[in-house]
């Protein structure tokens, strides 16, 4: 065999690290059947159970050391200190002599939150002074740590902080937080706070805690209990084997042949009840378990890395080592050869290293490629290369993007990228490699039967060119959930700017004028030149955005259907937002084209006034509804008194024709309502008498025929009352105004 002196370098390390992992994997199956007495459980789950702990008859020293195995689930095991009703966290440590706990968090007057802390009493467990720290989180008041004995109920320990909301200290030293050393042998305690407050806010509270954890869980210690959501938190008990003074030396006589272990008496802990503690330790130059016979077993410090005595030949021995100089001898040929022959050995095995590695490689990125492919047919990739074969859509305009350029392009998904929820998802800005400012869509959707909305919006979006439409650039199907990316449009939604009305930049009658043109132009182009007829299904000033010029734009397609050339309606469950649904849909779920007129209806009426679709603000006799508002006001002649202010400085002619063209939008009749080829004609002659300054003289006869039509009010009334609910509009806890019909 080659000696180890001749291999070269890099040998020598890769050979040494192979060893390493052999010795470790060897030790520790070596460890496991030393820890523990022979036939004995030593693990439950991930936590190692050591002698004089044990679970199962036998294995245990007695039964303050007794462990139960609670399965939890099929794959999670918990260890139960069973005599003290304790659950363990962590490995018992054998050379600490500790073992980490779960403790009670104690809420000031918080009744949902009840908490008991352990009670250790004649037990051999004590709370470590050396590990544990009393914590408060509180400001102006003091916590105590007190006895739990109602004969002499003495205080232990008290800490106060001082109040300051704005500092960034997150030490735990007096700001908002306190710490303090707890007493030595402590094994009962009550935390009580200094001051009472009838409201019970669970807003400040005390715990005893490993200050380990604590102080590794986070750098803002007021987050922990937040974030975790959790009630309690760990806690470290020593232990040492507790014994009355009777049978002290019948255990010492039980031990006299552990030849390479020592016991002895405990004299930093004080005698409780005529008990005494006993400690075992390996004796130096052997590790391992003191409290099993023949548990401790020779560390051999030639293994050890680095090595013990460098160049030096290392000699082992029970119980230590010894260093001795290497003699040194000329190479021969039998010498070199031998090195030829190591050379090859340490070749063979980095060119076998090398081999499983790149299998390693390819087999990683197999099984990410087919995770890929699994996404993709989840999120609706096979529905998608259907609809795209069986539709006249542009494949070349959908763009397919990696799921790595939007993660970078929006810092993965930050909260701070989000621009806002639509009712499919939520919507984060991101910018692309090239530069573009893109908003990349996060879709809700995790389940198979809602994927047929989203294939539904990217194929509608595909088909679409127009100027006020937003554009779709491209999709992702390989992430956990689909991500879909359009244009970025930066000024928000027309709702803002009607609702929220900003003093710098306020919303002029000729801006209204012409935000309602372009919208009525792209329904009209989604109603009738798109290659197929599609409705919208969701018009609403929230899903109308403005660009940089405030020109408008269409949204949220999500609920869109397209139609066949010869169909004059859809038969479906009834979408769309409350306040700007068709009577008509509503009553017969058949949705048409002047479904989506009368919704762009109420938004003419939003424009005009600069109030909300649904309000519990109005009067009663009024009605919750902007529709009904607005159509008895037209009616008793009241138009003028609820126009928005800034409406009132255009001209009164056009203002009237823009009023009386949403009451047309708004009739109960569908076939009454206008198209929106009309409504969009109607609206440029608007504009160009604006233009024009042309003052077009009011036809008295024309108003008072379109006041006098069947416009029929309707009163809001609560869902669970409401004859349609089957129709699927969304629900909640508190009840949600609905559309009911009824004749004056």
């Amino acid at each position: 065999m080659l000696p180890v002196s001749l291999l070269p370098l890099p040998v020598l390390h890769i050979i040494i690290t192979m060893l390493l992992l052999t010795t470790t994997v060897l030790a520790r199956s070596e460890s496991q059947s030393t820890i523990g007495k022979p036939g004995c459980k030593t693990h439950c789950g991930e936590v190692r159970i050591p002698y004089p702990f044990g679970i199962g008859p036998g294995c245990y020293f007695d039964e303050w050391y007794q462990i139960d195995c609670l399965n939890l689930t099929r794959n999670l095991e918990i260890p139960h200190l069973r005599k003290t009703d304790l659950k363990l966290v962590e490995n018992i440590s054998i050379e600490d002599r500790t073992l980490k706990v779960i403790q009670p968090i104690t809420f000031m007057n918080c009744p949902t939150k009840q908490s008991e802390t352990a009670n250790l009493t004649g037990s051999p467990f004590v709370f470590s002074q050396k590990r544990n720290k009393f914590t408060a989180v509180n400001c102006g008041m003091l916590s105590f740590m007190r006895s739990a004995t109602e004969s002499q109920k003495t205080d232990l320990t008290a800490c106060m902080s001082i109040c300051d909301k704005n500092t960034s200290d997150s030490s735990c030293n007096g700001m908002n937080c306190c710490q303090i050393t707890i007493p030595s042998n402590l094994k009962i305690f009550v935390i009580e706070f200094g001051t009472f407050n009838r409201r019970a806010s669970c807003e400040y509270y005390a715990f005893l805690v490993d200050q380990q954890w604590f102080e590794s869980r986070s750098k803002r210690y007021d987050h922990i209990i937040a974030r975790d959501k959790t009630d309690s938190v760990p806690v470290v008990l020593e232990w040492n084997l507790l014994y009355n003074h009777s049978t002290v030396k019948e255990f010492q006589m039980g031990i006299s042949d552990k030849v390479h272990s020592y016991c002895q008496l405990d004299n930093t802990t004080p005698s409780i009840f005529n008990q005494s503690m006993i400690q075992c330790f390996c004796k130096k130059g052997f590790e391992g378990n003191p409290y099993l016979h023949d548990g401790c077993k020779d560390i051999n410090e030639c293994e050890k890395f680095p090595p013990v005595c460098k160049d030096d030949i290392c000699n082992n021995y029970l119980g230590g080592y010894s260093c001795s100089k290497k003699a040194w001898k000329k190479p021969t040929t039998k010498s070199a050869l031998q090195a030829v022959q190591g050379t090859s050995i340490s070749s063979g095995l980095l060119l076998l290293f090398f081999c499983l590695w790149f299998l390693y490689k390819i087999i990683k990125k197999r099984r990410k490629i087919k995770r890929k492919q699994k996404l993709f047919r989840r999120n609706g990739g096979l529905l998608l290369q259907q609809q795209l074969c069986s539709s006249e859509v542009n494949v070349e305009t959908i763009k397919v993007f990696n799921s790595k350029e939007l993660e970078k392009a929006t810092d993965r998904f930050h909260k701070d990228r989000i621009l806002g929820h639509g009712g499919q998802g939520t919507v984060y800005k991101g910018m692309l490699t090239d530069g573009r400012v893109v908003a990349v869509k996060k879709s809700k959707i995790v389940d198979e039967s809602k994927l047929a909305q989203f294939i539904n919006e990217v194929i509608i979006l595909s088909q679409v060119n127009h100027r006020n439409v937003v554009k779709l650039l491209g999709c992702c199907l390989e992430t956990e959930v689909p991500l879909l990316v359009y244009e970025f449009i930066p000024n928000g939604t027309l709702s803002k700017y009607i609702h929220d009305q900003n003093e710098e930049l306020p919303l002029t009658w000729e801006m209204r004028l012409r935000i309602a043109t372009e919208i009525a132009g792209a329904l009209s182009y989604l109603h009738y030149a798109a290659s197929f007829p599609i409705y919208h299904r969701d018009i609403k000033s929230s899903n109308i955005l403005l660009d940089e010029k405030y020109r408008a734009k269409i949204a949220d397609f999500g609920t869109s259907r397209s139609v066949s050339i010869d169909q004059t309606h859809l038969t479906t469950l009834v979408h769309g937002t409350l306040g700007y649904l068709d009577p008509e849909y509503f009553q017969s779920s058949q949705f048409t084209e002047k479904s989506d007129v009368y919704s762009f209806g109420v938004v003419l009426v939003e424009l005009l006034t600069g109030q909300r679709a649904i309000s519990i603000r109005r009067s009663e006799e009024a009605g919750k509804s902007l529709a009904t508002y607005f159509i008895l006001s037209m009616q008793q002649n009241r138009l003028f008194d609820v126009l928005d202010p800034h409406v009132l400085k255009g001209k009164k002619a056009d203002i009237m024709v823009f009023a009386n063209l949403a009451m047309r939008c708004l009739n109960l009749n569908g076939r009454k309502r206008p198209t929106m080829k009309e409504v969009t004609a109607e609206l440029e002659r608007i504009q160009m008498s604006e233009k024009k300054n042309f003052n077009v003289p009011q036809d008295s006869e024309e108003v008072e025929d379109l006041r006098t039509q069947d416009f029929e009010p309707w009163e809001v009334v609560s869902l669970s009352t409401g004859p349609a609910s089957h129709t699927g509009l969304a629900s909640s806890s508190h009840e949600l105004p609905l559309l009911s019909f009824t004749s004056l």
